[in-house]
């Protein structure tokens, strides 16, 4: 038997000097058309005539890059009866993909799609950068996670919190800013996960609105400026990190190892969530402290 392993990386420099580099071609002009033209009105022949320019400079801008033009178009599906924002959007696209296919290039139209979401959507997407790249998230534990951190509001007295935490997903689903990971038998949404990309740009935000503290690999990684704003923490490594917590709000663990070395929590009187999904409890000396937290 052999085995092959193959390297991916959006640095050209780094492929190059391992060797036996393959270069991604973007899409084709007409494969970028099918897919844009396809989310905002089902197929080219349908766009009104008067979209078919804009269309064609803010395509050109894309680069033939499949992730530019989802987000784009998913975010022009909202406004297809406004000409003047598609403009108004062509324009803050820069020089696009096409004549500078860099990071920032790329980030400066994800943040297209950010800032266009309401303030409710916004939180919600910057809480999912708790979860490690490529993980898939159940939807039931994601809504369950939003609610009990109170992002989700009671905008219906006829909808339970529940229902309203998944108009929120679909909603996201829809601007194309996470994905659909895995589908039950009756076609209902099981999981979900966002795009590395994605993740990438959220993670940014996260850290520099001090949202989510991510601790990685025993390193703190995705802290805020200042230690004292600590309140949602995410810890991906194996040993409780030496941080300043008094105004802690909910931990979420993916590293099952770290409850070897979990303190009591017992002064972490501001706790209101704590996930220890796949921990196994019984490696912990005490979990008498859970009956004491107060929210």
């Amino acid at each position: 038997m052999k085995s092959i392993i193959i390297t991916t990386t959006r640095i050209l420099d780094v492929a190059e000097q391992i060797g036996g580099c393959y270069k991604l071609k973007p899409l084709t002009h007409e494969s970028s058309k099918k897919l844009f033209y396809g989310r905002i009105f089902g197929s080219e022949v349908k766009c009104p005539r008067q979209y078919f320019e804009v269309s064609e400079r803010i395509l050109k801008k894309c680069g033939g890059v499949p992730l530019a033009i989802i987000a784009i178009s998913s975010l022009l599906a909202n406004k297809s009866g406004n000409i003047k924002e598609w403009d108004d959007i062509c324009g803050s696209i820069g020089s696009g993909l096409a004549s500078n296919p860099s990071m920032d290039s790329m980030r400066k139209i994800l943040l297209l799609s950010y800032y266009d979401l309401p303030s409710h959507l916004k939180a919600c997407l910057l809480y999912l950068s708790i979860f490690p790249e490529d993980y898939e998230i159940e939807k039931e534990r994601l809504i369950s996670r939003w609610i009990a951190e109170d992002l989700v509001q009671q905008e219906e007295e006829n909808k339970c919190l529940f229902e309203h935490g998944e108009s929120y997903l679909n909603e996201l689903l829809n601007r194309s800013l996470i994905q659909v990971a895995y589908k039950n038998t009756d076609d209902t949404i099981w999981s979900c996960r966002v795009h590395d990309m994605v993740l990438e740009l959220i993670c940014s935000l996260s850290r520099e609105e001090s949202f989510v503290t991510v601790v990685l690999g025993d390193s703190k990684q995705s802290m805020p400026s200042s230690r004292s704003t600590v309140r949602r923490l995410s810890l991906q490594n194996t040993t409780w990190p030496k941080l300043e917590m008094s105004k802690l709000g909910s931990i979420i663990i993916f590293s099952p190892t770290i409850i070897y070395t979990m303190p009591s929590l017992s002064w972490c009187h501001l706790l209101r969530v704590l996930d220890l999904e796949k921990c196994k409890l019984m490696d912990h000396p005490s979990l008498r402290f859970v009956g004491n937290l107060f929210h």
